[in-house]
């Protein structure tokens, strides 16, 4: 019996995930390269992404299959995420946008961000994600979207991380996915982020783990994480299973 294309992938992927021995190849690519700031290397239509190309690539599939017609991200940085979700609703052909949050939007970047050809498609919001007013903003730009993605890419403290999914979790609706970036952190040296404030013990993946006690809408896709092997989100692709 000949097993079907996609499933035949997916049994691949599961396969190799359980490898330790693979698994272990992974985490010293991760650890080594880093050392080097590999993901700086990247852009998309001429912006730095920050990214590794795996996870654009994963996020490419969700976004094709699930057709959301609005992504919020928060952080924006250089803005090459942003222009990327941007042009993947241009290929989507309906009228999807994308709203940037970033508490610190540098003249240079919004300018180059401004003047790009998918700004059409494009809001930026200067602010706090997790501040009240920018929250209502958010929701205010989400009125009469039917199905809304998010990404978080902004400030990676547990505390705060948290507090970004319990306010934009809401938006999500079934089929549609929350994706929490740099879970990593917690898989990484402790001595990785020696001026940042997160850590192992707090960072990404502890805010999942504390989020994911609290609610039955959202589970882990694995499918994604197997097939993947190099992310900076492991178990940060959240699926939303009920409304």
């Amino acid at each position: 019996m000949t097993i079907p294309f996609d499933e035949q992938c997916k049994l691949n992927a599961a396969r190799m995930a359980s490898s330790q021995d693979i698994n272990d190849l992974t985490m010293d690519w991760i650890c080594k390269t880093a050392l080097h700031k590999y993901t700086y290397n990247f852009k998309w239509l001429g912006r730095p992404i920050i990214q590794f190309p795996q996870d654009m690539f994963a996020m490419q599939e969700i976004i094709w299959d699930i057709r959301p017609d609005l992504i919020v991200e928060t952080g924006i940085a250089h803005g090459g995420s942003l222009i990327f979700y941007a042009s993947m609703m241009e290929l989507l052909g309906d009228d999807g946008v994308v709203v940037g949050i970033d508490i610190d939007i540098r003249k240079h970047n919004r300018t180059e961000i401004e003047n790009h050809r998918m700004f059409s498609r494009i809001s930026m919001i200067e602010g706090s994600s997790v501040d009240a007013a920018v929250v209502k903003e958010v929701y205010r730009l989400a009125e009469g979207k039917k199905k809304v993605m998010v990404a978080l890419d902004s400030n990676h403290t547990h505390e705060h991380v948290l507090r970004e999914l319990q306010k934009y979790s809401p938006l999500v609706k079934k089929g549609s996915y929350i994706v929490v970036f740099d879970t990593i952190i917690e898989s990484m040296p402790i001595d990785s982020f020696p001026d940042r404030p997160w850590n192992k013990g707090n960072n990404p993946m502890t805010a999942v783990h504390e989020f994911l006690k609290s609610t039955d809408r959202f589970v882990v896709d694995k499918e994604t994480e197997n097939k993947l092997l190099i992310t900076v989100a492991p178990m940060g692709y959240l699926k939303c299973i009920k409304d």
